[in-house]
């Protein structure tokens, strides 16, 4: 009883009281806790109300239904999404992820119906996302497409291919960085591995074609559906490398002849450090790095499946798996297979399985060629692939088209429901030529004499189809012309390559050619034209295929003007390359046809733009000869006005090169320039108007045109200011080009004569053509020169008229205040050089009573010559005149009230003349 109440006392019972709180334990632990309200008011701030479509669903709500078991609900939330994004495009950007995900999501539904929806929303999201935009999520989409492309159903395979269509047309580099992944998706879409029968060891698989005949559409054309989608991704994994040129004469690589454009730099960002300057061995807008040794690139770094196809084994390894399969697929659309009476007539679907076939060949030999070791890849692929493909490809050369045409009951076939022909058009022209391309690809000049047999064929195939006269496209002549070109690579002696040119002439010779076609021809014959060239003199051996083609480039200019001023631009291109290299047969015609090329008025020279005339100027350095009659042209072009004044000077200097005065050190071609012709070139273009027009001035009076003074015979035609630019910019250089001739006597003299006989005597005078005259006079005019009376008297006039027109002119008149600075300094040089012509001017100023509107004017201007400092000691010498037609201009003012400038005439007599200061500092205003 002890132990047991003691043990009672150890855990004793505490008895509660009610209405008492309980005690709290000692080893309690507290489990009060407060908290605080954290305010952020930019995430519990609404956006307002989400735009709804017209069912008033929201973004959200639609996305929400995309994950429905209904395929009725999904493929109606998709055609609710595309509503709703159609007509709030902002929605896109906003919850674009969510969009993305949940789309590429059902590319495996199901449900046909709701993939076709999910097509034609991505088809629309295509047109609304930026690449950059979507390239974040594209590993996503990308992994779903190649979900579907493996899938086990038929139906979602074939959907695949459209979604790969889309993404395809919208973002093809995106799309490629997955190469790998993607081709051997399309492998296993039409085959199946199998194990090797030639080997023991399971270690090589081998694929074979598989057959589905649970598919809705047959073996053949769900290949060609896949080949197509093949084909397709190919070409932009072409498209994206800019290492790979075009097939045919598209781009040709930089040759040393080739036309390369500069390359604009901007020295203040590379100052600034804003951008660093990257140097290559070979310029261009291209630059390439041809160096035997090559800095690893961040490439280098990536796995063999990140490189993709730009990894060689990892091409190498596709074309080992693909080729066979290919060649089934060949096999099975062959003539021999599908219709062995009809040789090699093909059906429409096995020519376009056909093509695809080849053209994923081509474009794989084209991937081929980026690589460092193009020679050793070449040699790979002739010696597993050329026996097969001879044998396959070549066993039908050349294929031509069936066609099936379904006839009416009353029809000659009546019998038969198709009646079978053979085509005539050009649709398989270019399986011919793919297959060409390919073929002639694996032959070179070392292995010509094996592949003699095969070249052959290919050979007359092209020729017959360039003389063939048949409408071609510019692709087939892209591809055609590649073909030509190589088969003249393999076998370059003139037996072989003169019918090859003498048929592309053939073609070329033909009217109404589509431009690109003409320009693709252009391209070829230019390109053989150089390489031609580029041979040494002891074994080169001209074509004269290519000689007449040559010839005829400038008459073809001719014709083409205006017409199509890029096929223009490409004839001068060639026609300079050919001319600066001296082709005698292109001189020739270029010397033939040079008066049409720089006709005045419907010449290439004046009708196209002005970087082409400045090629077609540059070209008249390389003419032979000068005549009289072409020389009177280019004079006429350089006045006016329809090429600048830039331009113009060019051709002035480039005609004073060809003359006899350029100072050449070794002997010049005889008679290129007559000097007599020369001269008359300088003269009529100082001038700036023909005889006929300056003719036809005489007839005009009276204003705006005409400036007209009482006191000087010469009245002058006022040019429009563009014209009046242009001349004076013309006028420059010819007064240049007179200026170093070496006999400046002789040459003034010969101006002299030039003014005497066409100008002097003439009522009318256009103001530049007055101008210009007294800027050669200043220019030329030194001790040595003798001016007669009668050039004294005109130029006096002519300073006169100018002088009067000057002072008359209205300031607000802006057209023509703009010549005053260019005409008043020509008239005040040539008074001050020639004293006695100031002294004829001021003797021409007899003042009478018919003319006392003019009488301030004459004020002013005798004013304005006293106050010059470069006629003051002239004007000194000539007091007495001053005075006495100051004296006269009293009289007739007599018994008037006498005005300020009457004054500051007595003034300015007073203070210059009369007293005759010392050192009087020039005043050179006009007013």
């Amino acid at each position: 009883m002890t132990k047991k109440r003691k043990h009672q006392e150890d855990f004793q019972k505490v008895k509660l009281k009610v209405g008492k709180k309980k005690p709290k334990l000692e080893n309690a632990t507290d489990t009060t806790f407060k908290t605080k309200a954290i305010q952020i008011p930019e995430q519990l701030r609404e956006d307002g109300v989400l735009p709804t479509q017209n069912r008033k669903l929201n973004i959200k709500d639609l996305l929400s239904q995309m994950h429905h078991y209904s395929p009725g609900v999904k493929h109606n939330a998709l055609l609710g999404l595309k509503d709703l994004l159609s007509q709030y495009p902002f929605v896109i950007d906003a919850h674009l992820s969510n969009i993305i995900s949940e789309v590429a999501a059902v590319f495996t539904d199901k449900d046909s119906g709701v993939r076709g929806a999910a097509v034609h929303l991505l088809q629309f999201l295509a047109s609304k996302i930026r690449a950059e935009q979507i390239a974040p999520f594209f590993p996503l989409v990308s992994a779903h497409l190649s979900s579907a492309m493996t899938h086990i159903s038929e139906g979602i395979q074939e959907d695949s291919l459209k979604v790969l269509d889309v993404l395809l047309e919208a973002y093809p580099a995106l799309l490629t960085d997955r190469s790998i992944i993607l081709l051997k998706n399309f492998v296993e879409l039409i085959s199946h591995q199998q194990l090797s029968k030639r080997l023991k060891s399971r270690e090589k698989l081998s694929w074979m074609l598989s057959v589905n005949p649970n598919r809705r559409v047959t073996s053949q054309q769900w290949r060609l559906n896949v080949l197509t989608r093949l084909k397709k991704f190919l070409q932009a994994v072409v498209d994206g490398s800019s290492e790979i040129e075009d097939e045919g004469l598209e781009e040709q690589k930089d040759g040393p002849h080739s036309v390369r454009n500069p390359v604009c730099i901007s020295w203040k960002v590379y100052a600034n450090n804003q951008q660093h300057i990257q140097l290559f061995e070979n310029g261009g807008l291209r630059p390439k790095i041809n160096s035997s040794f090559r800095l690893r690139s961040l490439a280098t770094v990536m796995d063999s499946a990140e490189k993709g196809l730009s990894s060689p084994e990892n091409l190498k390894g596709f074309i080992e798996i693909i080729i066979p399969l290919l060649i089934e697929c060949w096999i099975e659309a062959s003539p021999a297979q599908s219709a062995p009476i009809l040789g090699n007539l093909l059906e429409s679907e096995s020519q376009q399985l056909m093509q695809q076939v080849l053209s994923i060949i081509h474009l794989l030999w084209k991937l081929t060629k980026r690589h460092d070791e193009t020679y050793k890849m070449e040699l790979w692929l002739r010696m597993n692939y050329l026996v097969d493909f001879k044998h396959y490809f070549m066993r039908h050369f050349p294929y031509s088209l069936q066609e099936t045409v379904k006839h009416k009951k009353k029809d000659s076939c009546k019998g038969n429901k198709y009646c079978v022909t053979s085509s005539n058009s050009v649709d398989h022209l270019l399986l011919n030529l793919t297959l060409c391309d390919i073929m002639v690809s694996l032959a070179s000049t070392a292995t010509l004499q094996m592949d003699s047999g095969w070249l052959d064929m290919i050979r007359k195939f092209v020729t017959d189809t360039l003389q063939d006269g048949s409408k071609l496209n510019s692709k087939q002549v892209n591809r055609l012309l590649g073909v030509t070109w190589r088969l003249m690579q393999i076998q370059q002696n003139k037996v072989a390559t003169e019918p090859l040119i003498k048929a592309v002439y053939t073609l070329y010779q033909q009217r109404n050619l589509l431009f690109p076609v003409r320009t693709l021809l252009l391209k070829f014959f230019s390109r053989v034209y150089q390489k031609e060239d580029m041979r040494t003199q002891r074994i080169r051996s001209r074509s004269k295929v290519l000689s007449r083609w040559l010839a005829g480039l400038p008459q073809q200019l001719a014709l083409l003007g205006l017409k199509n001023p890029e096929l223009s631009n490409q004839l001068i291109d060639i026609i300079h390359s050919a001319a600066s290299r001296s082709n005698k047969e292109l001189l020739q015609s270029l010397q033939a046809t040079a008066a049409r090329i720089y006709d005045p008025l419907e010449g290439a020279l004046v009708l196209l733009p002005a970087e082409t005339q400045r090629r077609l100027v540059q070209l008249v350095y390389f003419l032979p000869c000068l005549p009289a009659s072409l020389l009177a042209g280019l004079s006429r072009c350089c006045i006016m006005g329809r090429m600048s004044s830039d331009l113009a000077a060019t051709l002035i200097g480039i005609l004073h090169m060809r003359s006899s005065f350029a100072g050449w050190k070794c002997q010049v071609q005889d008679n290129s320039v007559n000097d007599v012709d020369y001269f008359s070139f300088l003269f009529s273009t100082l001038i700036g108007f023909s005889r006929k027009e300056l003719t036809d001035l005489q007839g005009i009076r009276g204003k705006p045109h005409i400036s007209q003074t009482q006191l000087s015979p010469v009245r002058l035609y006022l040019t429009d200011l563009d014209q009046f630019l242009h001349h004076w910019a013309v006028t420059e250089m010819i007064c240049h080009s007179l200026s170093t001739i070496p006999s400046q006597s002789q040459c003034f003299d010969i101006l002299q004569t030039g003014i005497c006989k066409y100008l002097v005597g003439l009522v009318v005078i256009p103001d530049s053509t007055a101008g210009s005259v007294l800027c050669a006079i200043n220019k030329l005019l030194d001790e040595a020169c003798i001016l007669s009376e009668t050039l004294h008297k005109f130029l006096a006039s002519c300073c006169y008229s100018l002088l009067y027109f000057l002072l008359t002119l209205d300031k607000e008149d802006a057209e023509h205040v703009q010549k005053r600075e260019v005409l008043w300094g020509s008239c005040i040089s040539a008074l001050a050089l020639l004293p006695r012509l100031l002294r004829l001017m001021l003797q021409s100023l007899q003042v009478s009573r018919v003319c006392r509107e003019e009488l301030p004017v004459v004020a002013q201007l005798l004013r304005l010559l006293m106050q010059h400092g470069q006629l003051r000691s002239h004007m000194i010498t000539n007091e007495f005149l001053v005075q006495q037609i100051i004296k006269d201009i009293m009289t007739l003012k007599s018994g008037e009230v006498q005005e300020q400038w009457l004054t500051d005439l007595h003034y300015c007599f007073n203070i210059y003349l009369a007293s005759q200061p010392q050192g009087p500092g020039p005043v050179n205003a006009v007013c």
